[in-house]
């Protein structure tokens, strides 16, 4: 069974929401996508309204297990992943889940 990491991400304050999201849409990738044993990306920028959201966005990574997940975040690539964020993330909460479908009965 995956498991994936769910990420909820604060922006650094002094940046602008398109210096942000240039940091996390085009440049973070490639250091996500050396995570070992990764299955899946994906970012969820939150869409801007008339409410100040309490996150920036959140991200989904998948991967085969959570013993995977702790050697993807003990190797040399993960230091190059938390090194980038410390340009463009002011906060991020994290969490272990497995996804569960639902659909109508």
């Amino acid at each position: 069974m995956s498991v994936k990491i769910v990420a909820l991400i604060t922006s650094k304050s002094e940046l602008s929401r398109d210096e942000f999201l240039r940091y996390w849409n085009v440049e973070h990738p490639q250091y996500v996508w050396k995570l070992p044993e990764l299955e899946r990306y994906v970012q969820n920028p939150a869409i801007e309204h008339r409410t100040e959201w309490a996150y920036d966005g959140m991200a989904e990574l998948w991967f085969p297990s959570v013993a995977a997940v702790a050697q993807a975040f003990s190797s040399p690539e993960a230091d190059a992943v938390r090194e980038h964020e410390e340009e463009f993330i002011g906060n991020i909460t994290w969490f272990l889940a497995s996804e569960s479908e639902i659909v109508p009965v």
